[in-house]
C-alpha cells in the first residue's frame, strides 16, 4: 500500500521552520488579497466568511478546532487560518 496520504503535522512545521507562514484571520486575508498566499489553512470553526467563501487558492480545511490547529503549528495560542506564503523544503501544497 503506497503512502500517499500527506502527514500535515509533520508537513505544517516544515513550512512554518523552513518556509514562511502567516498565522491569524486578517493576516490570511491580507495575503490572499496581495496575491502571496499560495494555500490557506483553515480550522473547522474559523469564524470568517471571506475566507470560506469562494477564492482563488488553494484551501485545506483541517479536522480539528482552532485550538488543535494552534497546537499542531506549536503556537501558544488558537489559530483559525494560515497562509502558506512560501513552503520552504515541506510538500504542504500537495494536500
Amino acid at each position: 500500500m503506497s503512502e500517499e496520504k500527506v502527514d500535515i503535522s509533520r508537513a505544517l512545521k516544515a513550512a512554518i521552520t523552513t518556509g514562511r507562514v502567516e498565522f491569524g484571520v486578517e493576516q490570511t486575508e491580507k495575503a490572499i488579497k496581495t496575491g502571496k498566499a499560495k494555500m490557506i489553512i483553515l480550522s473547522r470553526n474559523c469564524p470568517s466568511q471571506v475566507l470560506a467563501g469562494s477564492i482563488d487558492v488553494k484551501v485545506h480545511v483541517f479536522e480539528g478546532n482552532n485550538m488543535e490547529l494552534g497546537a499542531l503549528c506549536g503556537k501558544p495560542f488558537s489559530v483559525s487560518a494560515l497562509a502558506v506564503i512560501d513552503k520552504g523544503t515541506s510538500n504542504i501544497l500537495t494536500l
